[in-house]
């Protein structure tokens, strides 16, 4: 996790983007820390949110540390490679960002809550970075389920937005649409904090207060 050259923030034409390949990852189905499964069918009752917010380390930490999430899984999304590989994401070539899947029950955490911990977890005003981790794969984005989800995630900037001038920072870079396919990342990366708790994690807010 290191900074990369200005050409890594760039984004990648479709056409120029590596094609990948049919084969997904594959991936242990069990969850390192919640035991549950990080890949579907999920039961009827739960919903999903998928957020990107820097290295997929830290912010998959912070949101299976919250009650009401069932399940988090790594992966990739937001670009044009078919089933790409982390070493793939890192290029630039690939126009994915690094997301988390989340896996909550909406009866004992709302989607706004969601939205909380994702706008007061990282600087969403830094473009194709998060602090000194520079490229396209490290860039904000929320990729919603459902109507219901881009309706409130779109409706939470103008809010986000003034709170962070008044502390000084810029304009919300985040991307905000529907979600497209999500790639789940290689097995060394999912709960990659829970296997290694010293590892690297460079998640940090802005000190805003969402609510």
């Amino acid at each position: 996790m290191i900074l990369n050259n200005l050409s890594k923030q760039v984004m990648v034409k479709a056409e120029n983007a590596l094609v990948g390949r049919d084969q997904p990852i594959q991936v242990t189905h069990c969850h390192q820390v919640t035991q549950q499964p990080i890949q579907p069918p999920f039961a009827k009752n739960l919903h999903q949110a998928i957020f990107a917010m820097g290295c997929f380390w830290g912010a998959e930490r912070r949101f299976w540390q919250q009650s009401g999430v069932v399940s988090t899984a790594v992966g990739y999304a937001g670009g044009f490679t078919k089933n790409p590989t982390y070493h793939e994401v890192c290029s630039g070539q690939t126009g994915h960002t690094e997301v988390v899947l989340v896996v909550f029950d909406p009866e004992l955490m709302t989607y706004n809550q969601l939205l909380k911990i994702f706008w007061e977890s990282h600087d969403p005003t830094q473009g194709m970075r998060q602090g000194n981790d520079a490229g396209t794969q490290y860039r904000s984005a929320i990729y919603c389920s459902d109507d219901t989800q881009l309706q409130q995630a779109s409706d939470s900037v103008q809010l986000v937005q003034a709170l962070l001038h008044d502390r000084g920072y810029g304009d919300i870079t985040s991307e905000i649409c529907p979600a497209t396919t999500f790639y789940y990342a290689e097995d060394d990366h999912q709960q990659y904090l829970a296997k290694h708790p010293q590892g690297y994690c460079g998640l940090r807010g802005t000190g805003i207060q969402y609510c």
